[in-house]
């Protein structure tokens, strides 16, 4: 077998702890951030996550984010944030600010990966759409069946999606498994099912230009 028809994680294996680039990045990009790192071979970044689930309790991003920072100092030649503004209502970005630090942009990862520009152009067409991204279609259950308490609860299914109308599914890859995982998904909550592949979007971009 020939170098050029490895898979890229055979070819370049991430090694956490080893990068002087430190992105601190929500759970829920932890596989993405490590596939582009690897398909790019990228050595110089290091990657720490905080927990996905957070996202159901965003007031924990904002600490837990400073206190990393606080830790990495003098650690790294530089640190960025992979989250969007994710329900913090701009605290994220005024102690990002404070610290001196950059973020990925957009507001959240459906922004990001849709490119936060198609994102926008799609607003008035998606106002009652709840969104999946591979990370969520995977997790389904787990996340928001199981999370908002669906499975002990099915009465609350009105009340937490009586005002959708449909499920998007932003793929960040080709995954027929996934694909099937997203559409059973919106048949279990009685939506409609729209497919779209994105890829990763801005955030491969955002990561090309932190790459040293």
């Amino acid at each position: 077998m020939t170098a050029v028809d490895l898979a890229p994680a055979e070819e370049f294996e991430f090694k956490p702890g080893q990068g002087k680039v430190l992105l601190l990045a929500c759970g829920a990009l932890a596989r993405e951030i490590v596939d582009l790192i690897e398909r790019n071979r990228w050595s110089g970044f290091d990657l720490q996550c905080l927990p996905a689930k957070w996202h159901n309790t965003p007031e924990r991003i904002v600490p837990a984010l400073r206190e990393k920072i606080a830790a990495a100092r003098g650690r790294y030649d530089a640190i960025f944030v992979l989250y969007g503004d994710c329900g913090t209502g701009g605290l994220l970005d005024a102690m990002l600010e404070a610290e001196g630090i950059q973020r990925l942009e957009g507001p959240h990862c459906y922004a990001f990966f849709s490119g936060n520009a198609a994102f926008a152009a799609h607003a008035d067409e998606d106002i009652t759409a709840f969104f999946l991204t591979d990370y969520l279609a995977r997790h389904f259950d787990k996340l928001i069946w199981e999370g908002l308490g669906l499975d002990r609860h099915p009465e609350l299914l009105a009340d937490y999606f009586g005002n959708y109308t449909k499920i998007v599914f932003l793929a960040q890859t080709r995954d027929p498994d996934l694909a099937t995982r997203a559409e059973a998904a919106a048949r279990r909550l009685g939506l409609a099912y729209e497919y779209r592949f994105t890829g990763y979007g801005e955030l491969e971009r955002d990561l090309t230009a932190q790459a040293v």
